[in-house]
């Protein structure tokens, strides 16, 4: 096999953490950081490609891909779990993995976190004066958290939810079973958002999915349902979030991602007294080099033995 030679859009720290690590078991191998953006103009020895998403903040990469794709490209590893950031052209070339699971355990504590502040009027009860009002506040033991989409995030809200003492009702579009004990399934999304008093979207987002939550799913929602969305923005119908609040259907929107993002200047989201917005952030952490650098690496190593990538992408489920 041909030395390795990674072009990486990562950023430079992000890129010092996997050289680190590769020097241990591939001391040849050399990291090339190239642009962010469509990947063009590559080093002609490059055979890796570690990817950043491409459409993000309003940009849509062309239809067709820069003259030369893929280049001397065997594999790409691209940095999200989904695959709705890139261009379709991109998944036509040599194999692509995507990086799913890695952000997992840290996207399902920002969505518990978001559940415990809805419950315990966090931050409402601060107090800054002398004048002490009490507030009774919401326990989370036998409440019930519904979660629409059950990959790593899921599995992983779920068991954190099930050891807090709360239900959880879960539907998914595969008959898999849930693999965390104690998880029951829903008939379907009106019987989800009919149970929950919280609800996450961890769903990805695909021609099926775009807009699954709309007027007639919020209209069936338990009143006073809390809804949270850690997936993309797109699996809601915003127009109708937005009615489902005012009417107090909807007691509450924790929204990490909207559709676009940013949302532009003036939505009405950015005001609204019963949503909690965040900036498209829970899967950021402290730990997010290593965590990157544990997907890619893990991938790296049956790229090199010839084994079948793990996280191969799949246009059809949308990840």
């Amino acid at each position: 096999m041909n030395p390795l030679v990674i072009a990486s859009q990562l950023d430079a720290d992000y890129n010092d953490v996997i050289r680190q690590r590769l020097a241990l078991t591939h001391p040849t191998a050399r990291v090339l950081e190239v642009p962010a953006g469509v990947p063009s103009d590559l080093p002609a020895e490059a055979n890796v490609l570690l990817a950043r998403p491409i459409n993000v903040r309003g940009y849509v990469a062309p239809e067709t891909p820069p003259p030369g794709w893929p280049y001397a490209l065997q594999w790409v590893q691209v940095t999200s779990s989904g695959i709705d950031f890139y261009p379709r052209w991109l998944f036509d070339g040599p194999p692509v993995s995507t990086s799913r699971g890695s952000a997992a355990e840290n996207i399902a504590e920002f969505a518990l976190a978001a559940i415990f502040a809805a419950a315990k009027s966090l931050p409402d009860i601060w107090v800054h004066d002398a004048q002490w009002q009490f507030t009774a506040l919401r326990p989370l033991k036998g409440s019930t958290l519904g979660i629409l989409g059950f990959g790593a995030i899921g599995r992983s809200l779920a068991r954190k939810a099930r050891a807090l003492g709360l239900n959880v009702l879960a539907l998914r579009q595969s008959q898999a079973p849930f693999e965390v004990e104690g998880v029951e399934a829903a008939r379907d999304i009106h019987e989800l958002f009919g149970r929950s008093d919280h609800l996450v979207l961890a769903a990805p987002l695909t021609a099926a999915t775009r807009h699954i939550v709309d007027r007639q799913v919020l209209a069936r929602a338990k009143p006073g349902l809390h809804l949270i969305n850690i997936a993309r923005g797109g699996l809601l119908d915003h127009t109708a979030l937005l009615e489902a609040l005012d009417s107090g259907r909807i007691g509450l929107a924790s929204l990490d991602v909207t559709e676009p993002e940013p949302l532009p200047d003036g939505h009405p989201l950015y005001h609204h007294p019963r949503v909690r917005l965040s900036p498209h952030t829970s899967a950021i952490s402290t730990t997010l080099h290593q965590e990157l650098a544990d997907s890619f690496l893990a991938n790296l190593e049956r790229f090199v033995a010839g084994q079948p990538l793990e996280n191969p992408a799949d246009l059809q489920r949308g990840y």
